[in-house]
């Protein structure tokens, strides 16, 4: 899984990240490849993930807000808009701490089988004019996005909202209107 990472930005932490990847296989957790990176699972839920950047290499914990986090290592990588998403950010391979990361590992494991985990909150789909107006004139279309799911209709709603030019609009209508009289979401192909 190491080829074509996008969380691995360069080759800097190839033997490091190695290392990550040994520690993390010495633990109950499956390793599993979504959005094109690793991601480590019990359950089929997320537990963490493993990352390379440009200044350091990372172990990331979908849930790292419920980690004791005793050692101070964890960072929130994206203050104000990331709730749960810790980083343990590594610079150099004398940083690697089998026994405290496992520690942190098996805890967050722990976590997960406890079903800790934040909730995403519900946020109300986008409106987009141009799309109401024109599942308003062809009703083949209204009935077929109305069959979908209210997290498919949510995707298409968010998708044609972001569109700020009228051919940018017709563009995206143009692709999504096939899609939407298959029943297909927006995002599918990427789901298993």
């Amino acid at each position: 899984m190491e080829d074509k990472n996008p969380w691995i930005k360069n080759d800097q932490w190839t033997e490091e990240i190695g290392r990550l990847r040994e520690i993390v296989q010495k633990t109950e957790l499956v390793e599993t490849n979504k959005w094109g990176g690793e991601v480590y699972t019990i359950n089929n839920k997320n537990v963490l993930g493993i990352g390379g950047f440009k200044n350091y290499f990372t172990l990331w914990f979908w849930n790292g807000v419920f980690l004791k986090d005793e050692a101070k290592v964890l960072v929130n990588a994206n203050e104000g808009v990331t709730k749960a998403l810790r980083q343990w950010r590594f610079t150099s391979a004398n940083e690697i701490n089998e026994k405290l990361i496992l520690q942190y590992i098996n805890e967050a494991i722990a976590n997960e089988k406890a079903g800790l985990s934040l909730k995403p909150e519900k946020k109300e789909a986008m409106q987009c004019d141009f799309f109401k107006k024109e599942l308003k004139i062809n009703p083949d279309l209204k009935a077929a996005f109305e069959k979908l799911s209210p997290y498919k209709q949510k995707e298409y709603w968010e998708y044609m909202a972001f569109a700020k030019q009228e051919t940018t609009k017709f563009k995206r209508l143009e692709k999504i209107a096939p899609m939407i009289m298959e029943c297909r979401g927006l995002n599918d192909k990427y789901r298993k």
